[in-house]
């Protein structure tokens, strides 16, 4: 499996998904809330650029428009990231 697909599967299997949640409880807790502060506004507003960028390199795997290079950079730090996140 080349370091593109890794990232593809990743991306679809578990980054997105967790952005997608993550996105839905924000939603929920504004909505509770009634009110939505500022830190919230601006939560909601990286994590949905976040699952934006993701879907995009997505599509640029699935187009062949990212090497193997980068693939395995974007990778290596994706996986760092969701590591140090669950720590």
């Amino acid at each position: 499996m080349t370091s593109a697909d890794k990232l593809k599967n990743l991306l679809e299997l578990e980054i997105i998904p967790d952005l997608e949640v993550a996105i839905d409880e924000l939603f929920a807790a504004i909505d509770k809330a009634k009110n939505a502060s500022k830190e919230q506004k601006e939560d909601l507003e990286e994590m949905r650029e976040m699952r934006t960028e993701c879907f995009a390199i997505v599509e640029e795997i699935k187009r062949d428009e990212i090497d193997e290079e980068e693939a395995e950079e974007l990778l290596t730090e994706l996986v760092d990231l969701k590591t140090d996140k669950d720590t």
